[in-house]
Parts: C-alpha cells; structure tokens; sequence
C-alpha cells in the first residue's frame, strides 16, 4: 500500500478556483499507478469526482466536466486537481485514492 497525502484546500469565492495535490509516498512505481479523487459532504456518500490513467488520461463525473482538470507530475510523485468556477455546492472534504489506500483529505470551502 502507497500513503497519499492532500494538500491545498482552502476557502474560496464562488466562481474561484484552488489546485489540490495529492503526494505519493511509498511507492518506486508511481508511473504505474492510476489515482482516483472522491468529496465526501457530512452525511453523504463519498461521491467520485475524477481518475488519471497511468497514461495521463482523465475521466471526470459529469458535475465536473468542464471545470475541473486532473494532471499528473510523475517525477514529483505527485497528482493534481484543478478546480475552476468553483460552485458553494462543490463544498466538501476532498480526497485522493490509490487501490486500498486513501489520503486523510483536504476541507474545501466555496462561500461568499
């Protein structure tokens, strides 16, 4: 199992953007691996959000589509979540996801 770890969360306007990251540790196949992002709300189900492939293909869930992009650095270890006109309903707890493994997930706050 890899150790994930988000970072860049934050408060945010609607409309604005932030970029979340999600380190790997533990891992000498970084290349090798596809990396999920999920959001969790309180009292709702962790809903998916996007994936990349080990090819730096994206796939989004349709809530997204448009707004958000995933990105990869392999040499850094490290995947990305860029999250543009960002909606008060986007307001959540956001986490990355490797096979078994899941990062402790960074508060992300859309409000006026």
């Amino acid at each position: 199992q890899v150790q994930l770890v988000e970072s860049g969360g934050g408060l945010v306007r609607p409309g604005g953007s932030l970029t979340l990251s999600c380190a790997v540790f533990g891992s000498t196949r970084f290349s090798s691996l596809g990396i999920d992002w999920y959001r969790q709300v309180p009292g709702k189900q962790r809903e998916f959000v996007g994936f990349i492939t080990v090819n730096g293909r994206p796939d989004y869930a349709d809530f997204v589509k448009g707004r958000f992009t995933i990105s990869r650095d392999n040499a850094k270890k490290t995947v990305y979540l860029q999250m543009n006109n960002l909606k008060p309903e986007d307001t959540a707890v956001y986490y990355c996801n490797q096979g078994e493994s899941w990062g402790q997930g960074t508060q992300v706050t859309v409000s006026s």
